[in-house]
């Protein structure tokens, strides 16, 4: 691997364990895809289920400090020691449900780390992530006794039920929720739902690093949301570390998903097909003017309830970030056919020859030099999404929100022409 270089890094995924997730996730099929997308180092994803950590002791062999590669094969894609766990338990009378991703500092640790949760209860072949009866903090604390150097992350931190700061299940604070070992946590997870925009609506959030990760459930997810850091050299201390310290020449942005695009973003009801931005829902008393009923509230409106500044007042020391829209999803709406059409397959493994990678075409490839053969309409909605020039229509209780970069009357007229 070259030296003082840009790292993409998904550090959040799932394998075939995981409930809900696709029975193509193997070791070697996310190395394969990383690549493709243009992801340097990615997480082993599941590393608490036995024989997907058994597949992993198998298939990969350490390459850097706390950076594995295939055994087998050229790939120059590395992995880290990551997973995510549940935490579902009381507190103060109310059920939390918390998702935590968690970095380990090697394969050995994370043996260490099984063998505790085992001791502890878990049972951790009913799923590749697992439900622990166990407080986060108790959590952390255990981690922690076995080695100091596992961290752990507060995953997709808005998301209503199962998040830090779930509407439904969470808490007020970081504090509020890992109490002595608060300081312990350095970096929260947005998730999809939400963007460091939104985020550093809230002071209080100043002191953490904001990462983001895809959470994929499939190959095509990889690298939906990334984190991208400049490092000379490459090591789990080094990555931790660029994190840790916010170091804007090391920890350069990250990318994320627009947020409008999740089914969690606006408040609404979808049965009532209502949806309401944060100000309208005050105005409404937070009720449903179709229903009656109370509204389910979304991120934009939790995050507006506790914000101490208007969107857009982002602090001049922040990491910056940006909007990216997966390639499929960018042939798709301008050729106006299905994302999962061949025409759309054609025109991506096209595309990816042409540019070496998703993130290379995405975010730097010189648009110009692309030949003539490709629909200029394709290469004008990469242009519209580097620009930050496209319609979003916000998703809500549950209905996935549609991101659109052409009109139709835009689209006709454009010749497709046929691949040569």
């Amino acid at each position: 691997m070259s030296h003082d270089m840009r790292y993409i890094a998904d550090l959040h995924l799932h394998s075939r364990f995981s409930r809900a997730c696709s029975k193509s996730l193997t070791v070697q099929s996310i190395a394969e895809a990383a690549k493709i997308k243009g992801i340097q180092i990615v997480g082993t994803a599941d590393f608490t289920h036995p024989v997907w950590f058994k597949e992993l002791q198998d298939e990969l062999i350490e390459a850097e400090p706390g950076l594995y590669k295939l055994r087998s094969g050229k790939n120059y894609v590395r992995f880290l020691c990551s997973t995510e766990l549940s935490c579902i338990y009381s507190r103060a009378g109310k059920t939390r449900r918390v998702h935590l991703v968690i970095f380990a500092p090697s394969l050995d640790v994370v043996a260490e780390i099984n063998a505790w949760l085992t001791k502890m209860g878990a049972k951790l072949k009913s799923d590749g992530r697992p439900i622990l009866g166990m407080d986060s903090e108790v959590l952390l604390r255990g981690l922690l006794e076995i080695n100091k150097d596992i961290v752990l992350i507060p995953a997709h931190v808005w998301t209503p039920w199962f998040a830090i700061f779930g509407s439904k299940s969470g808490f007020d604070s970081v504090e509020e929720c890992f109490g002595d070992l608060s300081d312990q946590i350095f970096a929260l997870e947005t998730g999809l739902s939400s963007d460091p925009l939104m985020n550093r609506r809230i002071a209080n959030l100043d002191k953490y690093a904001l990462v983001s990760f895809s959470d994929a459930h499939s190959v095509d997810n990889l690298g939906r949301e990334a984190t991208v850091f400049d490092l000379e050299k490459i090591s789990y201390h080094d990555i931790i570390q660029a994190i840790r310290d916010r170091d804007p020449k090391r920890f350069l942005y990250t990318i994320e998903m627009d947020p409008g695009e999740r089914m969690y973003m606006a408040d609404g009801h979808r049965l009532c097909g209502f949806c309401s931005n944060p100000k309208e829902t005050k105005n409404l008393k937070g009720i449903c003017p179709v229903c009656k009923k109370p509204l389910v509230v979304g991120v934009a409106s939790q995050i507006d309830d506790r914000a101490d500044r208007e969107l857009g007042d982002y602090p001049k020391s922040a990491i910056p970030y940006k909007h990216v829209i997966p390639l499929r999803e960018i042939i798709s709406d301008a050729l106006g056919v299905g994302k999962h059409s061949k025409s759309v397959a054609d025109w991506y493994d096209k595309l990816i020859k042409i540019a070496g990678s998703e993130f290379e075409l995405l975010l730097d490839f010189d648009l110009q030099s692309i030949d003539s053969g490709v629909p200029a309409i394709i290469i004008e909605g990469i242009k519209r999404m580097r620009d930050g020039k496209i319609y979003v229509q916000p998703g809500f209780d549950g209905q996935y929100g549609v991101v659109k970069i052409f009109t139709d009357d835009e689209r006709v007229g454009k010749q497709q022409r046929k691949l040569f």
